[in-house]
């Protein structure tokens, strides 16, 4: 069967109907819109990403859980209408540029056991709703982690570059992938007309709205206050607020340059998995527009208003790489929240476990192809705008 087979939206949509048993995409509730996304990423899919005979296949299983979570979470809310009744509220939501911090930050709030993270395993597995008695012995769990460990076998490395696991929270893009509106595929595989579409036409309201119903669907069986995270966030916080308009949200700062260097090597790597014909420079060129475009849009929409003060933490990554227990102290005081002894003891426990080397020796900015000044240039303004200290390039 040829990429162009594989990639039938039509022929896609049939198997994942056929293994769920069910046809319902939820557009008669108003889920609608995630058709467009679907045909693009195909499209690109089949004509732009370069894809090895394993990449097609790697690709193929992620459009089928795409389109199968959608298809479960929708027949699970239409059995159980009082899903849709159980309100979501005050989420807090990291954002920031990737590479800034933002996952381990993530991590370590993570372990606050009042606040929930939606868990890899069962963002990947939704259906059956997670139940507290198995939330941590639940069979898919072995299920999800060794689909993460068949990822270190065909890239040796991936997982130091990119720490993953069952059991530790997932991001936000992974869920808008049932909408087909999300970083997740323009980040993974090289699609330049999809992720200029993402950036410049898509409507993110829908994306926004599945995400909401997939959260409710979690938390019908495991409740907590939602902390959640996504980089992309950063490009839809318009979007994002109209939501969730009670979000608090915790944005991380870094010196934009070594940002695109860090990203572009991860986006590289991440595309190895599924293609044997890569460019960094080409990653660097992506990352690079979307990250000007990301933060003068959120820099916009601050200005104008648009966001209630007080709603927005700030939060450099220098100082939390210097001091993390000083920079989380302060979140919790700005949040008005307590931070325990007893937490910030697991906090503590998690980070001597997985004490990182943020990134060292992974990238440089040689490899990005870009002028450093005319680059500096057009991040100026941000840095001043949030006293983002300038770094030695790497």
């Amino acid at each position: 069967m040829t990429p162009r087979d594989r990639f039938d939206p039509d022929r896609l949509i049939a198997t994942a109907c056929e293994e769920v048993g069910s046809d319902d995409f939820g557009d008669d509730l108003g889920f609608t819109g995630w058709q467009p996304g679907l045909h693009r990423v195909t499209d690109g899919l089949i004509n732009e990403a370069r894809l090895s005979a394993i990449g097609v296949e790697i690709a193929h299983l992620d459009l089928l859980r795409a389109l199968k979570n959608r298809l479960s979470v929708i027949a699970w809310r239409k059995q159980h209408p009082e899903v849709a009744t159980k309100p979501i509220t005050q989420p807090i939501v990291i954002v920031g540029q990737p590479r800034t911090g933002t996952t381990i930050l993530y991590d370590l709030l993570a372990q606050d056991p009042e606040l929930r993270a939606p868990l890899t395993w069962e963002v990947d597995s939704p259906c059956p709703v997670p139940q507290p008695e198995s939330y941590h012995n639940d069979p898919r769990i072995a299920q999800t982690q060794a689909s993460i460990e068949l990822s270190e076998q065909i890239i040796p490395g991936f997982l130091a570059f990119h720490p993953m696991g069952a059991l530790v929270g997932q991001e936000c893009v992974r869920i808008t992938a049932s909408q087909f509106t999300s970083m997740i595929y323009s980040v993974q595989y090289r699609l330049p007309s999809y992720y200029r579409w993402l950036l410049y036409e898509a409507d993110h309201a829908g994306a926004y709205r599945f995400h909401r119903i997939f959260l409710q669907h979690l938390q019908s069986g495991v409740t907590g206050q939602w902390l959640l995270k996504s980089p992309a966030h950063l490009w839809q916080l318009g979007a994002l607020l109209h939501e969730y308009p009670d979000a608090l949200i915790v944005q991380t700062h870094r010196d934009p340059l070594n940002v695109i260097s860090s990203i572009a090597a991860l986006t590289h790597h991440l595309r190895r998995m599924a293609s044997d014909q890569i460019d960094i420079a080409e990653c660097a060129a992506q990352s690079y527009e979307e990250i000007v475009v990301g933060l003068d849009r959120e820099i916009a929409l601050r200005d104008s208003g648009a966001i209630p003060e007080g709603r927005i933490i700030d939060v450099l990554y220098t100082d939390f790489v210097n001091g993390p227990w000083d920079t989380i102290g302060d979140i919790y005081q700005r949040l008005g929240r307590e931070l325990r002894p007893e937490t910030e003891q697991r906090m503590r426990d998690f980070l001597a476990a997985h004490p990182g080397d943020v990134g060292r020796g992974r990238y440089t900015w040689k490899d990005t192809g870009l002028n450093a000044d005319d680059v500096r240039d057009r991040v100026r303004t941000y840095q001043e705008r949030y006293d983002v200290p300038t770094e030695q390039l790497r």
